[in-house]
């Protein structure tokens, strides 16, 4: 069984740490080189560098909850939920499509309680 995780390219699992401005404050990110590949793959989607990926997913989120605690581990979450969305077919595979085409409440409609947080957002975005 182990085999099938331990097999995997090390340098998907190398950490890398990268620097970017979150409005104008310099910050820096460390995560596996794996979810990077990941991050560019859903910013390109959107024709978005990934620092701008990464600042928009932090507004968001200090939107909807007041803070962004633990965002490392939030990227990290955001990496899977998008794979994993992939996997089940509501967001299509073809890297064409754009995320923001995408209507998320039918995208999330249906899935288990476990993947929603059942909080009630600070500020619904237009």
């Amino acid at each position: 069984m182990c085999e099938i995780f331990i097999r995997a390219n090390p340098d998907s699992y190398t950490p890398e740490s990268r620097s970017l401005r979150l409005h104008g404050v310099a910050t820096s990110v460390r995560l596996e080189r794996l979810f990077w590949s990941v991050l560019e793959e859903i910013a390109a989607r959107d024709g978005m560098r990934v620092n701008q990926l990464i600042e928009r997913l932090y507004d968001e989120l200090v939107d909807y909850r007041g803070e962004a605690a633990n965002f490392a581990s939030f990227l990290r979450v955001c990496c899977l939920r998008y794979e994993l969305l992939q996997v089940d077919g509501r967001i299509p595979a073809d890297v064409a499509v754009p995320i923001r085409s995408l209507d998320a409440q039918a995208v999330l409609a249906g899935l288990p309680d476990a993947w929603h947080d059942g909080a009630t957002p600070r500020r619904v975005a237009a």
